[in-house]
């Protein structure tokens, strides 16, 4: 029947499907296996999930030392939509989650004392693992996925510092050429704290907190911000109240589709949430949050939904979304046994990596 539609048209239609009925039709005919599997149809696929489908929230944690991933729908009703089970991790003694971007989860793993890096796409059971490049342990790392949208590239970048925190040549690895470069960019005047997990990707840029010494008393800080694209270093300053506080008192997050959030931690008073309303507009960061001790613990904040709301992890590991202009919580009936468990934030399923060759089922590790 395909031969006597037109293929705009059956691409018209099969870009409004979710992926799961897509990896079925796979095997309709080859011109449709052709189509689904074009690189240019999975872009045109993803923008249109991306724009009309609802989001998903990607929740991350440990259970018995490995990583647990699930969706909840991004809605009043905040229900889950399942639980992500990738086999090889069975095969992994430890993981740590990267990053996720448009439907892919970017991990580092080792087996043994081999560490590897893994790109994931668990919606249609896909991935490539690569190697990690020779760094000396010396050196004190931090890493950066995100997505160059000039090239239709993803790339995981690594920062690096000697001990006399002078940096390194920044690791790029581009899925495009499957291989890693080292990158001349011009190394900021900040160090930055290795053990930061939350590294947020936002207009082409990935982003970690920098300070550096003030003539030997307290600190100045910043956003430092990479370009992917560009392959370049750029500073984004912080509100004067932040900017002399130590190197572990602040994190960042994504806020919104577009810009970046930082919590201001401070176990002995109180914890503040920092939004930039304005991507790069030093003038619209505004203070959106303050938490006060109570009972010697603080609400775990997690990130932000799309509908503006916070989400936090509570005492005994419950969840529940803080409206930031009423600041009323709402529970969501959700607990999760453990308190290490992060938001990697608004997730979309996705057909990219379809057009690779490499499957998880056949992938050694």
């Amino acid at each position: 029947m395909s031969d006597y539609i037109p293929v705009e048209v059956i691409v018209e239609i099969l870009k409004r499907l979710p992926v799961k009925s897509l990896l079925r039709f796979r095997s309709v005919c080859k011109s449709w296996n052709s189509v689904i599997c074009d690189p240019s149809f999975i872009s045109t696929h993803l923008q249109a999930s991306l724009s009309n489908n609802t989001p998903f929230l990607l929740l991350s944690y440990r259970r018995n030392g490995n990583e647990s991933f699930v969706l909840h729908y991004d809605n009043d009703g905040f229900e889950e939509f399942k639980q992500l089970q990738f086999p090889a991790f069975g095969c992994a003694s430890y993981s740590l989650l990267l990053g996720s971007f448009n439907g892919l989860i970017y991990l580092q793993f080792w087996k043994g004392d081999v560490s590897k890096f893994l790109l994931w796409n668990p919606s249609i059971q896909k991935c490539i693992s690569f190697p990690r490049p020779i760094i000396s342990d010396d050196v004190q790392i931090n890493f950066g996925f995100g997505f160059d949208s000039i090239t239709n590239d993803y790339k995981l970048v690594i920062i690096g510092l000697e001990k006399d925190d002078a940096w390194i040549k920044p690791f790029l690895f581009s899925l495009n050429e499957n291989c890693w470069k080292r990158v001349n960019a011009i190394p900021p005047d900040y160090t930055f704290d290795p053990g930061e997990i939350s590294v947020p990707f936002v207009n082409g840029a990935v982003h970690w907190i920098g300070y550096q010494k003030r003539n030997n008393v307290g600190f100045t800080k910043v956003i430092l911000g990479f370009d992917l694209s560009a392959e370049e270093f750029f500073e984004i300053s912080l509100p004067e109240s932040l900017i002399g506080l130590g190197p572990m008192d602040l994190s960042t997050m994504k806020y919104g589709e577009s810009s970046i959030a930082v919590l201001k931690r401070d176990p002995g008073n109180e914890h503040e949430l920092w939004v930039m309303k304005e991507y790069g507009v030093v003038g619209s960061w505004t203070k959106v949050l303050t938490l006060t001790l109570h009972r010697q613990w603080f609400p775990n904040i997690l990130g932000f939904r799309k509908n503006g709301e916070v989400l936090v992890q509570l005492d005994y590991g419950k969840l529940a979304s803080l409206d930031l202009n009423c600041q009323q919580m709402e529970l969501h009936g959700v607990e999760v046994t453990t308190n290490l468990i992060s938001l990697e934030g608004s997730y979309v399923e996705s057909l990219v990596l379809l057009d690779k060759v490499i499957d998880v089922h056949y992938m050694s590790l």
